[in-house]
């Protein structure tokens, strides 16, 4: 039953080390675009 715990501990932690590097060297930028959209005020109201 140990080596099950150990086998299962040694996946997590591979699992939270492949999570870590992705998020540090994968593109995770957002793309940016400039968007305008027109606004209609009820200012005479």
């Amino acid at each position: 039953m140990m080596k099950v715990i150990k086998a299962v501990l040694v996946l997590a932690l591979f699992g939270v080390a492949g999570l870590v590097g992705y998020a540090y060297l994968a593109d995770l930028s957002p793309n940016q675009a400039e968007v305008r959209v027109p606004v209609v005020l009820n200012a005479d109201q």
